[in-house]
């Protein structure tokens, strides 16, 4: 009796995963609540930042009813709010300042070599912007991350292009 034993070969396919366009990062994450008659309903709100590193950077926020679907949606909403932030020689053309709530902050621009000066959120924002020298300072008195954030992104809107004499400058 002779056994007949054939070999398969199984063709394995490559899957190659997609480069992400953008990286992102959680910038909080809260259990919220809503008290209705029948007791209360949970759920999570997230706040995402995401950047390419090359000047383009956006911020979202949004709730799930469960910590994946918060930071999903979050991300979507931050890829539709994206901004492209003007920058001359890895910093930012001027020094600037916004407000949002009670969140105040200034960011100034600072010679090649001293680094990215800037605590929290705004540290983060700057890294996923592509800023690499910059000193900022949170003037506002309030701790409130996503304050913090839409202030730091509004004052990045309010940056004009550099012109020719404001690079002879520097």
């Amino acid at each position: 009796m002779v056994i007949n034993i054939q070999k398969r070969q199984f063709k394995r396919r490559i899957f190659e995963k997609k480069k992400e366009e953008f990286e992102s990062k959680l910038l909080d994450l809260a259990r919220v609540t809503r008290v209705t008659a029948g007791g209360r309903r949970l759920r999570f709100r997230a706040a995402m930042v995401i950047g390419d590193k090359k000047g383009r950077v956006g911020f979202g926020i949004a709730k799930g009813k469960d910590v994946a679907q918060a930071v999903e949606k979050a991300t979507r909403v931050a890829k539709k709010n994206l901004i492209t932030v003007p920058t001359v020689e890895d910093t930012i053309p001027h020094p600037v300042e916004a407000k949002f709530g009670a969140a105040r902050i200034m960011l100034k621009p600072q010679r090649k070599g001293r680094g990215l000066v800037a605590g929290g959120t705004i540290r983060v924002i700057c890294t996923l912007a592509g800023i690499k020298n910059i000193s900022s300072k949170i003037i506002g008195r309030t701790g409130n991350k996503i304050n913090n954030a839409k202030a730091t992104i509004k004052a990045l809107k309010e940056l004009k292009h550099a012109t020719a004499s404001t690079e002879t400058k520097t």
